[in-house]
């Protein structure tokens, strides 16, 4: 019986079978330190491969360096032995929610979620902590102090004296920031979509160094854009109040959103609030067009400039297909376009050809838009017929690269919202409920793995209140130690993780309530999942190595710790299983059995198992089960167990831990 790794892939591995299969001359072998042969990759045979000329030697080429990147791709592409164990009382609607609140290092949850959600995503949003310049720019294998940095920078001798200088902004404060992001975008990409999006929010500190790794990372033909959020103004700055932010845009392939003619479009303002509007009025006038007519002008004429609302008074004119305009250019943009003979649909006559040709290449494409009723004709053919436009039937517009959003207004509601002042600076979730409504569709999946005070959590649930969509959330936050000496531990919180799970739990409650019947469906839930050490003992992973004293203790190769829960759950990282699946547990001839989306998986981590509980759950015929390798009665019952699902549920995978 074939167990199970419970740890996580070598990417290493994996990406040396995806060159195998472009390359395959490029594959060779090489001896580690204990002599074994390993597959490596002959890199001077695949840069010739990926050259139109005779390649000699290294090769000058534009590119971001930095003392430290070879060990952040290490580190991005090692394994870990870890797992994700719940925490049933800190979630939120735990056997139903499909959203998911990951506490710990976020680069080891994205290393647990490769498997499982590899290629799911549709959107990442992330708001990295910036570099302030500081010896620390976040607590993980690449912070270290002056000293080490210079050491492993080859930029001391051996006496430990500096060889060249270093200024306080440059190159240790940059490497480690730039290490730290590094790793953790490499393995974020694999997450996404095809037709998925990532967004960075930095500032001017490392604006530059983000846009060079998004363009290694993503490639510089997929970006989308660089977005201005003009936040606040400084009056204490000696030259220029620097008080934007930037929100940097990339597609996983921009390529593949061109070639299935997707666009991007948001509501115009006062989009919905403008069909519910010109409905009563429908129903006011019994559809008496001059009178609704009449008060749609009215109210958008009385509206003041100011008012992003105002714009769609341009559709004055009203009918069955609502509120639209006909004053629509049908030139061909640029000039040069088709000049065919258009006769009026009255007279008869020639109509007069535009200034720059039709906007249709064809004569039947023209006439084509006419019986939609989206070109109108003049009262003879000495005027230009017109393009119509219907408000209602509109893609929407494409968003602005440039917003006003005032920092203090989010700090302000959110203080409101927790009763106290827990938490410095916080993204405005309302500019990302704009972001997730415009990047994200109905079934999506949306990751923050720098959550923080999960803004973006709170931006989903929202955002599936307004459209009635299920989209749903990850979010990853270190339980980063929240200071003594703050509004935040005074109102009881430890970490910054426990700040965000409470904010989803009120923000939610909020937006349900006001949501009334339309939130009826709201998942306001989220399951907590932590990371932790393998729940497996260190014989699971390298049995040879145990010592005959130690036998004993061997036995179980569970740790005594854990659940049969936390196990089930490594058994899902393992297998790639979505976390969110709603999980039941029964009660089988006296022995617990998990059911994983009902029989998409089954799980039995008891003791005493034999043949008639066997044939028990082949009889319920799931895609896969799983169980511990110590639980089976006896020899004969773990041989037989392969043969009745093989008899009995020839389909099931069967595995072992």
């Amino acid at each position: 019986m074939d167990k199970l790794r419970m740890h996580t892939p070598d990417f290493t591995d994996e990406n040396i079978a995806r060159l195998a299969e472009l390359f395959p001359n490029c594959v060779t072998e090489t001896k580690d330190a204990e002599g074994n042969l390993n597959r490596a990759i002959d890199f001077d045979q695949l840069r010739q491969e990926l050259s139109g000329s005779i390649v000699e030697g290294p090769q000058e080429r534009y590119h971001l360096d930095w003392p430290g990147k070879r060990e952040a791709l290490l580190t991005a592409n090692a394994p870990i032995a870890k797992t994700l164990r719940p925490s049933r009382e800190e979630s939120v609607d735990f056997d139903t929610t499909k959203n998911l609140y990951i506490e710990g290092d976020n680069l080891d949850a994205l290393k647990l979620l490769q498997e499982t959600y590899l290629g799911k995503v549709k959107m990442i949003y992330i708001d990295p902590p910036y570099n302030t310049g500081s010896d620390f720019i976040y607590e993980d294998d690449f912070a270290e102090d002056k000293d080490a940095y210079f050491e492993r920078s080859m930029q001391v001798d051996e006496e430990g004296n500096r060889l060249i200088s270093n200024t306080e902004t440059n190159g240790r404060f940059h490497s480690d920031w730039l290490s730290m992001m590094y790793a953790r975008l490499k393995l974020a990409r694999n997450l996404l979509r095809d037709d998925g999006f990532v967004v960075v929010s930095i500032d001017d500190a490392e604006f530059e160094n983000m846009k060079h790794l998004l363009n290694e990372i993503f490639g510089n033909d997929n970006e989308i854009a660089s977005l201005v959020w003009d936040r606040n103004r400084k009056n204490d700055a000696k030259f220029f109040s620097v008080g934007h932010e930037y929100m940097c845009v990339y597609s996983k392939s921009k390529q593949l959103l061109r070639d299935n003619k997707i666009i991007l479009r948001e509501p115009k303002p006062g989009f919905e609030e403008a069909k519910i509007f010109f409905t009563n009025l429908r129903v006011k006038y019994n559809d008496s067009w001059e009178s609704i007519q009449r008060e749609w002008r009215d109210f958008y004429n009385a509206l003041p400039p100011s008012d992003e609302r105002k714009k769609l008074g341009r559709f004055s004119k009203v009918g069955l297909r609502g509120p639209f305009r006909d004053d629509g250019n049908i030139n061909w943009p640029g000039g040069g376009g088709p000049r065919y003979e258009v006769l009026h649909p009255v007279t008869g006559k020639p109509c007069k050809v535009p200034t720059s040709g039709w906007r249709f290449p064809q004569k039947e494409r023209l006439w084509e838009e006419f019986g939609n009723g989206r070109v109108v004709f003049g009262a003879d053919e000495t005027t230009v017929p017109r393009i119509i436009s219907y408000l209602f039937e509109s893609d929407g517009q494409v968003m602005q690269s440039v917003f006003y959003s005032y920092a203090q207004t989010a700090s302000v509601e959110f203080e409101e919202l927790m009763g106290a002042k827990v938490f410095d600076n916080p993204k405005n979730w309302r500019d990302l409920r704009r972001l997730t409504s415009y990047l994200t569709a109905a079934e999506d999946i949306i990751v923050d793995f720098f959550s923080g005070s999960s803004s973006s959590a709170h931006a989903v649930i929202a955002t599936n209140a307004d459209d009635g969509g299920n989209r749903k959330f990850i979010m990853v936050q270190l339980p980063e130690a929240v200071p003594e000496v703050t509004d935040a531990f005074e109102a009881g919180y430890k970490t910054i993780a426990e700040i965000g799970r409470e904010r989803i739990r009120r923000a939610s409650k909020r937006i349900k309530e006001e949501a009334g019947l339309m939130g009826a469906n709201l998942d306001i839930g989220f399951r907590v999942l932590k990371v932790d050490t393998s729940n497996m003992k260190d014989v699971y992973y390298s049995p040879d190595t145990a010592e005959q004293a130690n036998l004993l203790d061997q036995v179980g190769n569970v740790k005594e710790d854990r659940t049969a829960e936390d196990i089930l759950f490594q058994v899902l990282l393992d297998w790639g299983v979505d976390l969110a699946l709603p999980i039941s547990k029964e009660t089988i001839s006296g022995k617990t059995v998990f059911f994983v989306d009902n029989d998409a998986l089954a799980a039995c981590f008891d003791v005493g198992i034999d043949e008639d509980f066997v044939k028990q759950l082949a009889n319920r015929k799931p895609l896969r089960i799983v169980f511990r390798d110590s639980g089976f009665a006896s020899d004969a019952a773990k041989i037989n167990v392969e043969q009745i699902f093989k008899l009995m549920s020839p389909t099931t995978e069967v595995k072992s831990i």
